[in-house]
């Protein structure tokens, strides 16, 4: 999907990230549930996922709130936004956040939001509590070998369904 080659057919490298995607990102990352109107349960129950990819030209970031919203977007300033408008958009990410509420254990609190490099990947649970983060090598997660692969694989389902809406646009 993200797999970018320059004129010469070599990979193209990473810019810095576009303010658009820099500024979509920080509205995320610093959301109050509550304004957005957003139902939130007390303690850890997410009403979140943010998971970010570094890839060799740039980031990709798969938003999920527990509105329905969703949104793929890259650092070079492209995406997807508004999936959440989707029926089968809104299945997965529901299916995501409660794949992602039964492995919180596994994830660690923290307010840091520096982005992934290549070939890791980041995620974040968003809940009332605070932000719980999870990074592992994209190949890990992919491959199973990471405890958090089936939050990885749900979020793929909702990558999917994104492209698929995309697709059909085209």
């Amino acid at each position: 999907m993200f797999r970018r080659r320059d004129r010469t057919g070599e990979p193209k490298t990473a810019s810095a990230p576009a303010d658009v995607y820099l500024g979509l990102r920080n509205r995320i990352l610093t959301l109050d549930p509550a304004v957005a109107g957003l139902a939130v349960q007390p303690g850890s129950v997410p009403w979140g996922c943010v998971m970010e990819t570094g890839y060799a030209y740039g980031i990709a970031t798969l938003v999920c709130l527990s509105d329905g919203t969703t949104s793929l977007y890259t650092s070079s300033g492209g995406g997807i936004i508004g999936g959440g408008g989707h029926e089968a958009v809104i299945r997965e990410n529901s299916r995501l956040l409660e794949v992602l509420s039964g492995h919180l254990a596994e994830m660690t609190p923290s307010t840091e939001q520096s982005l992934p490099g290549l070939g890791r990947t980041i995620i974040r649970a968003l809940a009332a509590d605070g932000q719980r983060v999870f990074e592992s090598a994209e190949n890990d997660l992919g491959q199973g070998r990471s405890p958090l692969s089936p939050v990885f694989h749900a979020a793929q389902g909702v990558i999917t369904q994104l492209r698929l809406i995309d697709e059909a646009r085209r």
